[in-house]
């Protein structure tokens, strides 16, 4: 990262290069520069990242209230090609923290695809934040590339800006593991879900594809199966107080796991 510079944006034109990134990286309209400029200056951070002179990824964030507290909602992320696996996503989520809590936020929220393995690892396991709500097809259909044809099922994100709980690491089980991924790729849920108390532990796993867009493009089926089952285990852990803490993840494997915990 010491090769980009990450900072905000303070001047229409920036803007205007923003949404000539966001267009490239999520293939719609970008979104208007009267709302992004207003923001700017209502409290909202909008960050850009640069190699020299060049802007390559951005991060869009505004104020937020649920009438009884104050909060920066980050609404959308985006880097170009070559530059999505090198840590510039976490970097530019922690830039943004330092500035919130220099602006008084003490959480910032946002979701994110439960089946994006890369982003619950980031979101969950490098920042330490907490998958606390689940919302099924929280934006309905969408057309863009990684929406296009499934429901668009959310987890959203809060990110206690204060001192850190922490966490112990969760004891790997396999007799806890709700849902797991069979020899042929297909999600698989354990018949214990619908039998057990749920209340028996306070930790459950979830298995994920550790690389869903692939698995999309390769069988649009399957994948819409992963989503429509990991939805019911989703509800059920949301529906009884867990939360998603942590993923579980390694290159090598085709599935990574959900920590899911309640404490």
């Amino acid at each position: 990262m010491t090769a980009l510079e990450i900072r905000q944006l303070t001047t229409m034109s920036e803007l205007h290069e923003m949404q000539k990134v966001e267009a490239a990286v999520w293939q719609m309209d970008p979104i208007p520069v009267h709302q992004t400029f207003t923001a700017m200056h209502h409290g909202g951070i909008i960050l850009g990242a640069f190699e020299e002179d060049q802007m390559v990824g951005f991060l869009y964030s505004f104020a937020g209230f649920d009438g009884k507290a104050s909060y920066l909602c980050s609404h959308m992320m985006g880097m170009l090609p070559g530059y999505r696996m090198n840590g510039l996503g976490e970097a530019l989520k922690f830039k943004q923290a330092e500035i919130a809590r220099k602006l008084g936020y003490d959480m910032i929220t946002w979701t994110y695809d439960p089946l994006e393995s890369r982003n619950a690892y980031v979101n969950l396991h490098k920042l330490g934040a907490v998958g606390a709500i689940y919302h099924p097809n929280h934006y309905g259909e969408m057309a863009d590339e990684l929406n296009h044809g499934l429901p668009t099922d959310r987890f959203q994100i809060k990110w206690e800006l204060g001192e850190k709980k922490s966490v112990q690491p969760a004891t790997w089980d396999i007799e806890l593991v709700l849902l797991d991924g069979g020899s042929h790729g297909e999600p698989i849920i354990k018949k214990h879900l619908e039998t057990a108390d749920i209340a028996d532990s306070s930790t459950y796993f979830v298995a994920i594809p550790a690389d869903f867009q692939t698995m999309k493009q390769a069988d649009f089926t399957l994948a819409k199966s992963w989503r429509q089952e990991t939805g019911k285990v989703f509800q059920k852990l949301f529906d009884h107080g867990f939360q998603a803490r942590d993923l579980l993840r390694t290159k090598e494997e085709a599935y990574s796991y959900y920590v899911f915990i309640k404490e």
